[in-house]
């Protein structure tokens, strides 16, 4: 699938509000990380990225279905922290472990820099957002060639950090999807999770039709998913939500 240019260049990265944090950035492979903190991590968020995208590989080379398989897979006691978690959340969302894996590195990098004394943490890594602020801040959902594309936003509030929002396309990104919806939004604790869910829901509003009943059908299913706090579904000009959603709208 062809992506758009503004996709492949990351331009949306150009609407953040710093809001007198410094940027990092970090690249391994398909892993690249724009970082927001107070402090510049350009350096320590490329040691992390390596080490976390490397015990993923290593894992893998032992195990290959970790990577293949769009299936749950069992827990594995052995594996390194952050390949337990992502087959924790595939199984949770009833998806692959590899859909997993954008919002597992993300979270990993954010809370190890916040262990290391960073106050303030917002690490996006292609549309999966781990975010540990100490103020209100706002996400605003990029939903392709939508027309509520950028027009919407999810309020976030410092007292539910560390949160994690995550978003699963079919009609944009290079991530593996089969559904139709130009965005699924996805609220959790845990940006694993939220990153494997948001790719189930997607592929749910394939499975049904797009529009109303997809949207309806990817709801639906949410409520199946334990640890979720909220998800914003759009198609076109449809949105739907449900749960601890509060949506705003954006004067881009």
């Amino acid at each position: 699938m062809k992506r758009p240019d503004s996709y492949v260049q990351r331009t949306y990265r150009t609407l953040a509000d710093e809001s007198g944090l410094i940027s990092s950035f970090a690249k391994v492979k398909d892993t690249d990380l724009y970082i927001l903190a107070d402090r510049d991590v350009s350096i320590r968020a490329l040691e992390l990225a390596l080490q976390f995208r490397l015990q993923i590989e290593k894992y893998i080379e032992r195990h290959p279905e970790f990577f293949l398989t769009l299936s749950p897979l069992p827990k594995d006691v052995l594996a390194p922290p952050i390949v337990r978690e992502m087959l924790v959340a595939g199984n949770d969302a009833g998806v692959g472990p590899m859909a997993a894996v954008a919002g597992a590195i993300a979270e990993y990098v954010g809370m190890t820099l916040l262990r290391e004394g960073c106050r303030e943490v917002m690490v996006e890594n292609g549309g999966d957002l781990f975010i540990s602020r100490t103020e209100d801040c706002t996400v605003a959902i990029f939903a392709g060639q939508s027309p509520l594309s950028l027009k919407i936003g999810i309020k976030l509030r410092p007292e539910g950090v560390p949160i994690a929002v995550c978003t699963s396309s079919g009609t944009v990104g290079h991530s593996l999807s089969f559904g139709e919806a130009d965005s699924v939004t996805v609220i959790a604790g845990s940006t694993a999770l939220a990153d494997a869910a948001a790719t189930r829901l997607g592929n749910e509003v394939g499975r049904a039709s797009k529009g109303d009943a997809g949207i309806k059908r990817a709801l639906e299913v949410s409520r199946t998913i334990d640890g979720l706090s909220g998800v914003v579904v759009v198609c076109g000009e449809k949105l739907g939500a449900v749960g601890n959603v509060e949506l705003v709208k954006l004067t881009l």
